[in-house]
């Protein structure tokens, strides 16, 4: 089991930043890739970024230029830092842990952190 806690989220106006963290615990898994996903109201839930336990990173193409994802040094909290915010960013944020378990990969989910942006 993996918990997910996120946190950062708020209102905010266009242009200006946030960073979201999600903080893991539970147990560990040596192959993961860690992510963040967004649903607005009405659409589907997509993806946003992720970054896999070798370091690769993967940006949405809303999101490039503007969004980065990392992780601390143990890979226990997963940041998100969004610059240039723009109103059709306004979604719920989740985090996700994929997790190759045996020969199995498992999705966990965080409750899920508003973003608001003003125009």
């Amino acid at each position: 089991q993996v918990q997910l806690v996120e946190s950062g989220g708020g209102l905010v106006q266009a242009g200006e930043s946030l960073r979201l963290s999600c903080a893991t615990s539970g147990s560990i898994f040596s192959r993961k890739i860690m992510g963040w996903y967004r649903q607005a109201p009405g659409k589907q839930r997509e993806l946003v970024a992720s970054v896999s336990s070798g370091g690769s990173t993967n940006y949405a193409d809303s999101v490039k230029g503007r969004f980065s994802i990392s992780r601390d040094n143990a890979g226990n909290t997963v940041y998100l830092q969004m610059n240039l915010l723009k109103p059709e960013d306004t979604a719920v944020y989740y985090c996700n842990a994929h997790v190759l378990s045996g020969v199995m990969w498992i999705d966990y989910w965080g409750q899920g952190t508003q973003v608001t942006v003003s125009s």
